[in-house]
C-alpha cells in the first residue's frame, strides 16, 4: 500500500512539473533541426539596427534544441545557426516570439523554407500575410522578367509602359492588402510591425488609419510606439 501511494505521488509530481507554468514574461523555446548535429544556435534580436544574440545553444550529437530567455512583449526574433565549416546563406529565421512556449521544426536542408513554427498567434498572423503577399511578389516578378525579354526584342514604348501599370496596379493590391490586413488585425503587434516594415512609404493617412485601429495595449507595444513615433515624423517632414 505504501509503495502504491509513493509511485503515485512520483506520477502526481512528473505530471505538475511537465505543466508547470512558465515564469511570467519568458519565453521558452523547443525545437529539433533535423541532420543539424554539430554547431551552435543563437536567438537574435535586433538593437540599434544591428542583430545581437540573446541566448546561446551548443549542438553536440543531438539536433533538438531548448531555449528559455526573457521577453516582455511580442517581438521579431531571428534564430541564427552557425554550421561551422560549411557555408550557407540559408541560416536565419525569422519569427514572431511571443511570450509562453513555443516550438520551432525544421531541417538543415532547408532552414527557413520548412521551419514549421507554433505557439504563437502573431507568427501564424504573420504567416497568412506573407502567404497572400507572396503571391504579389511572385507576379511582380514575372513581369519584370517580362520587361527585360521585351526591351531586349526591343518592343514599343507603349508596350514597356503596359507592363509598368501592371506592376503599378500589383504595388497598390499589395499595399491596400497590407492596410487592411493591419486594420482588421489592429489588437495583434504584427499590425504595427508590418505597416512599418512593408509599407511605410505609403500615403500618410493609411498609416493614420492603421494607428486608430490599434489597441490600446498595442499602441504601447514596442512597434506600436515606434509607428506612432514614425507617423509624427512623417507629418513633421511632409
Amino acid at each position: 500500500m505504501r509503495k502504491s501511494i509513493l509511485a503515485i505521488g512520483f506520477l502526481f509530481l512528473s505530471l505538475t512539473s511537465c505543466n508547470k507554468e512558465l515564469p511570467k514574461n519568458t519565453l521558452e523555446i523547443s525545437g529539433n533541426i533535423e541532420g543539424f548535429k554539430k554547431g551552435t544556435i543563437y536567438v537574435q534580436r535586433v538593437k540599434d539596427t544591428q542583430l545581437i544574440a540573446i541566448d546561446t545553444v551548443k549542438i553536440n550529437g543531438d539536433s533538438h534544441f531548448t531555449s528559455t530567455i526573457k521577453l516582455d512583449e511580442p517581438e521579431m526574433l531571428y534564430l541564427f545557426i552557425d554550421r561551422g565549416v560549411t557555408n550557407s546563406v540559408d541560416n536565419n529565421l525569422l519569427f514572431f516570439a511571443e511570450p509562453g512556449k513555443m516550438t520551432i521544426d525544421t531541417n538543415l536542408d532547408f532552414f527557413t523554407a520548412d521551419a514549421k513554427i507554433s505557439g504563437s498567434k502573431n507568427q501564424e498572423l504573420y504567416e497568412e500575410y506573407r502567404k497572400v503577399v507572396s503571391r504579389y511578389i511572385d507576379a511582380d516578378l514575372d513581369l519584370i522578367k517580362k520587361r527585360f525579354e521585351s526591351s531586349k526584342t526591343n518592343k514599343s514604348i507603349s508596350s514597356l509602359d503596359s507592363i509598368d501599370r501592371e506592376r503599378d496596379e500589383i504595388l497598390k493590391k499589395k499595399y491596400l492588402y497590407t492596410t487592411n490586413f493591419a486594420v482588421n488585425n489592429g489588437k495583434y503587434a504584427v499590425a504595427p510591425y508590418i505597416a512599418l516594415a512593408e509599407i511605410s512609404d505609403i500615403n500618410i493617412k493609411y498609416l493614420d488609419t492603421i494607428q486608430k485601429s490599434m489597441s490600446a495595449e498595442i499602441s504601447k507595444s514596442i512597434y506600436g510606439k515606434k509607428l506612432n513615433t514614425f507617423i509624427k515624423e512623417r507629418k513633421s517632414n511632409p
